[in-house]
């Protein structure tokens, strides 16, 4: 899908977006970073037909999107949204009856409504809650409900907004196994992040804002840019910042840097070796 010279602006205010365009690339992982207030969000709710923008178009298989009953149902069932605070997606009384909304809205008989709900669930490893109310949930546990609800309508493309705010270190590495478990069953996802390190290890593109401009790219390489972050007001990765040391003192090969202590052990070469 794809963004083509979308302009949104708020109750007649200054453009949030200006002639942004965006390809997102089937099968693939988007990082989608930038400093506060510079339209990320707003693009992810243009993406997925929330908003519908003041100029240009969304395109889905090539084709414009349809702004009628049946063409954002289209969108709504190709291209799931997970908003950052799972308690505005959040209502109903328990963790079933909240992932099987979706599909029930979408008519399906009981029985596919069941499978969906329990694919969802085992997904997201939250089998076990199925029948807890969502308000006796922990954070952790409430955002994995909001995936596993956007996760059950079988999405092509699944987009994120912040996934990892709030979570604990071992929360941000359970919920990066599972994206990965999505992807490889062949769902795109794109996620919205400050976090220039998780995006760096985790997405195959980028698109970074720089003031109003959108610059996209490989990962490795829009994200290995120091001056284009300090231009987005990010922060540079530790990844390139510790490459670039390792490799002024010939410690480390040509090519992208190390993204996890992993990458780092098998790049260096051992002493003596």
């Amino acid at each position: 899908m794809a963004a083509v010279r979308v302009r949104h602006a708020y109750d007649g205010g200054p453009a949030v977006l200006d002639d942004v365009s965006l390809e997102i690339a089937e099968g693939r992982a988007t990082a989608l970073l930038g400093r506060n207030g510079c339209g990320k969000t707003t693009l992810l709710r243009v993406l997925t037909g929330g908003l519908r923008p003041a100029g240009g178009e969304v395109r889905l298989d090539g084709r414009p999107v349809a702004y009628g009953r049946r063409g954002l149902t289209a969108l709504r069932t190709a291209v799931q949204l997970v908003l950052q605070d799972p308690d505005d997606q959040l209502f109903s009384a328990s963790v079933a009856q909240d992932v099987s909304f979706g599909p029930l809205n979408l008519g399906l008989p009981e029985a596919e409504v069941r499978a969906r709900v329990a694919g969802a669930l085992a997904a997201l490893d939250i089998a076990g809650l199925r029948d807890r109310p969502t308000h006796q949930l922990s954070y952790g546990q409430r955002k994995r409900v909001a995936i596993a609800g956007a996760v059950a309508m079988r999405p092509r493309v699944l987009v994120l907004d912040e996934p990892t705010a709030g979570l604990d270190p071992a929360g941000v590495e359970s919920l990066l196994v599972t994206l990965g478990g999505l992807r490889g069953a062949g769902t795109t996802v794109v996620m919205a992040t400050h976090d220039v390190d998780l995006a760096y290890r985790w997405a195959d593109d980028a698109a970074i804002f720089d003031g109003p401009l959108l610059r996209t790219g490989p990962a490795r390489e829009l994200l290995a840019d120091d001056d284009l972050l300090t231009r987005a007001r990010l922060r540079p990765s530790w990844a390139c910042t510790a490459g670039r040391l390792l490799r002024a003192h010939g410690l480390l090969p040509d090519g992208p840097f190390p993204a996890t202590p992993e990458e780092l052990r098998a790049a260096v070469p051992s002493p003596g070796g």
